[in-house]
């Protein structure tokens, strides 16, 4: 007797009532027809197959999960123990998950002799690699056909992003894929004796497939049954060309080849080999970039900052992202001649570019600020540079959901569990523990509380339900910060800019506001140090859009120092600042430069010239060498240690740099293909969420993150400043990622909030961003604001949810 491990509801809470239709007994198999690596390999004896929902709309997984023999899983639980680490395999071990998607090419046989075979490509590895799950002779033919139908509704649905009722015959016709070779048999005592990669691939005779018999008597189309035609995989074409506005001036205009990214093999394809790339000026402050050939109008794109443009002079070549009406990316290239060439054209395409995002004629910037401008796009190496010695790097793990947080047992009925609040709120701030390993979540006017455990997971502490002032009025936080050794909260109500409120989060309520200033309004604050909130610091910093000042809750009235304050009378518009170790500040702005102070009340140090993009955020590592900004297509990474001149092993924090020797700016951002990719599959345009540091009393920063849609991105920064491509790994969610940042002292955890759940997951579970990571969403069974709270034990490693009572408040101290 078989059962199936509980591996589905540790990562997706009861996923029974979610699987759409099932063949409850076979054995998955991967096939190599192809392969030196051996023709055939037994992934699982016995197992299920099942169609399952996923959170994200017309997004659906194939799931293959493997069946304990009675007993047998108690064994392996032993074996397991309490390591985490075998802990965060268990899923991977015990359960295969495919998003369906026309790429798996996903079809069925019947063969002659009863056998019924379900198959679908290896998109991880080499051609002709397939995957089958051969079924249990239990299974009938009715059962097989069945699976396949909804299997082709569930890619229709995906690639039209509507109901699959509103398809035809013939539409869902294009996911049976009945010119497919036939299905090779998985068993090993079948395989060919000598396939070359030319020949072709062997099929047992007498097989017929169920699509199309399944397709004509699912169908709800009163036409008579079609032959299903022939599907062959083509490539990317390029999308209609917009209609191109009149040109006033020219910038620049250069011939070169133009090629085309493709989806399916993630290669860029040549479309042309002459084509004439022009930028030119078509209003005020508006900008266009055409290319075109002497028999073809190829493509017509306004200049702005989601073109994402990356150079890459090596390489003479020039990156980019154009959009169609409907939002839909699509990632080009242009291959120059030589370097003068791309140069002429750099320098068009980057003046239109800040020419539209600051407003400002280019020729009125100093040169050595255009320089840095222009130095910020290129793209420093395509390929990775020589690994050094002794250079460790991070071992590569197969697919994981992370560390599972443990929460509340529920004796609930599962249709009475609420995943989400009545008042519509979702989780919107992530606020970690330095002092205390705690987290805290902002949804609402609620506060959750999350306790880090000792083997890194996330349990459910308790709630603050009610943030209101003093007064008793209640409102939803704009930002919260952490302070005087995680003992507080500093909030901010967004409808009383003048002041802040202090939480005492071992009674879990405000105890005191604090007015700032009659004039001078707080727009963000910051600690008064790197790690000021290890100690009992009761001062911090505070910033209108003009001003930046420090705050003292001690002064009686106004808490604003006024012999600290700097005043702008020019309209700087701060938006973030952040602060080292020794207590160097920096400050940017929506303008998109970045400031340098070694101390406050005094001018800056050092002034780094905008790129353009407003900055969102803002880091520092902890010695002041490095500066991280947050732009919302990119990141910006600035050494801050001068290398020459009178000041040489200086910091900018500390002297000013010299008129020429500005820090050369690393540009972090995915490449536009990933980009194409990204909003290929999820529709919408990146927007980073602030960017961190990991960080840690004593820790050197090995690692950056931030957010943009569903996926969470992490870049290494050994890979960054050794110029390696791509150096960063990608996490794909169902939903999207509403916070995020590294537990404290670690860069091996990263704390995640969607909407409605919040969990701790290993960095060691990221992948490299590939079209199958892209494409594959992954849901997590962590702790959840919305769910039933429930009065059981704590411990259980189900999915169980709680809700968040009426007149919760927290009573106990943590």
């Amino acid at each position: 007797m078989f059962v199936l491990r509980n591996v589905g509801k540790l990562i997706f809470g009861d996923t029974s009532k979610e699987s759409l239709v099932e063949l409850p007994q076979g054995q998955l198999y991967l096939v190599r027809p192809l392969s030196p690596k051996g023709y055939s390999e037994l992934i699982f004896k016995d197992a299920a197959a099942r169609i399952r929902r996923t959170n994200q709309e017309y997004q659906y997984q194939l799931v293959i999960q493997r069946a304990y023999e009675e007993g047998e899983e108690d064994l392996a639980d032993d074996e397991d123990g309490e390591d985490p680490e075998l802990a965060a395999l268990a899923a991977e071990r015990d359960e295969k998950t495919f998003l369906l998607d026309e790429s798996l090419h996903f079809r069925s046989e019947i063969r002659e002799g009863g056998e019924k075979v379900l198959a679908w490509r290896d998109l991880s590895g080499d051609a002709g690699d397939l995957y089958e799950f051969v079924c249990d002779n239990s299974i009938d033919d009715a059962q097989v056909q069945q699976f396949e139908i909804t299997a082709v509704h569930c890619q229709y649905e995906r690639k039209h992003r509507k109901n699959y009722n509103t398809a035809s015959e013939q539409d869902l016709a294009e996911f049976a894929f009945e010119g497919e070779q036939p299905i090779p048999r998985a068993s090993p005592t079948h395989s060919p004796v000598a396939l070359s990669p030319v020949a072709t691939m062997p099929g047992p005779s007498g097989t017929r497939s169920t699509a199309n018999s399944a397709l004509k008597r699912d169908s709800t189309s009163t036409k008579a049954s079609r032959k299903i035609p022939v599907r062959e995989e083509t490539p990317t074409a390029a999308p209609p060309v917009a209609t191109h506005p009149e040109l006033r001036s020219v910038l620049a205009v250069e011939h070169a080849e133009l090629h085309l990214f493709d989806f399916q093999s993630g290669a860029f394809i040549l479309q042309d080999p002459n084509v004439e790339a022009t930028v030119a000026e078509v209003g005020t402050w508006k900008y266009w970039l055409q290319i075109s050939s002497e028999d073809k109008d190829w493509l017509g794109q306004e200049v702005i900052a989601d073109i994402n443009p990356v150079f890459n002079f090596e390489y003479l070549s020039f990156i980019f992202n154009a959009y169609t009406p409907n939002g839909d990316a699509y990632s080009w290239l242009l291959r120059f001649k030589d370097q003068e060439t791309e140069t002429r054209f750099q320098e068009g395409l980057m003046q239109a570019l800040w020419e539209q995002l600051n407003e400002i004629k280019w020729n009125k910037n100093k040169e050595e600020e255009r320089d840095y401008v222009l130095e910020a796009f290129q793209d420093l190496a395509m390929d990775d540079a020589p690994e050094g010695e002794g250079e460790e790097e991070e071992e590569e793990v197969v697919e994981d959901d992370g560390q599972r947080s443990e929460h509340y047992d529920s004796d609930e009925e599962e249709d009475d569990v609420v995943t989400r609040d009545d008042d519509g709120n979702v989780n919107s701030q992530l606020a970690v523990g330095y002092k205390h390993d705690r987290s805290f979540v902002v949804r609402g006017s609620k506060i959750g509380v999350f306790k880090h455990t000792p083997n890194n997971n996330l349990e459910f502490s308790t709630n603050i339900s009610k943030v209101e002032t003093p007064k008793g009025k209640l409102f939803s936080p704009k930002k919260v910060m952490l302070h005087a050794e995680d003992t507080n909260m500093i909030l901010q109500n967004e409808a009383d800019p003048n002041s802040l409120y202090r939480m005492d989060l071992e009674y879990g309520k405000i105890v005191d506001e604090w007015k700032v200033h009659d004039d001078i309004p707080v727009n963000t604050f910051a600690p008064e140090s790197k790690f000021s909130q290890m100690t009992g610091e009761q001062t911090f910093l505070g910033l209108s859009r003009n001003a930046l000042y420090r705050i003292d809750p001690r002064l009686a009235g106004n808490k604003l120092v006024d012999s600290e304050l700097k005043q702008y009378v020019s309209k700087n518009d701060f938006s973030a600042a952040a602060t080292t170790e020794k207590g160097y500040i920096a400050v940017a702005s929506n303008k998109g430069d970045i400031r340098m102070f070694d101390r406050l009340g005094i001018n800056a140090k050092t002034h780094i010239p905008a790129l353009g993009e407003p900055i969102i955020g803002l880091d520092v590592s902890a010695d002041g060498r490095w500066v991280l900004a947050t732009c919302r297509t990119y990141l910006l990474l600035i050494d801050a240690l001068q290398k020459e001149g009178k000041n040489q092993g200086k910091l900018g924090f500390e002297k000013s740099f010299g008129k020429d020797s500005k820090p050369q700016p690393r540009r972090l951002g995915l490449t536009p293909s990933h980009v194409a990719q990204f909003q290929h599959e999820t529709g919408a345009p990146l927007s980073f969420t602030p960017a961190r540091f990991n960080t840690g009393e004593g820790l050197s920063e090995t690692s950056i993150i931030t957010a943009t849609g569903p996926f969470i991105v992490t870049w290494n920064m050994k890979k960054v400043l050794r110029g390696s491509k791509d150096p960063y790994s990608i996490k794909r969610y169902a939903e999207e990622v509403k916070a995020d940042n590294f537990k404290y002292g670690s860069d091996k955890n990263v704390i995640v909030a969607l909407p409605n759940e919040v969990n701790m997951v290993a960095k060691q579970s990221f992948k490299k961003p590939t079209r199958e990571s892209i494409a594959t969403p992954v849901r997590i069974g962590g702790s959840s604001l919305g769910g039933r709270r429930s009065s059981g034990r704590v411990g259980t490693r189900d999915s169980a949810r709680y809700k968040l009572g009426k007149d919760d408040m927290v009573n106990s101290p943590y």
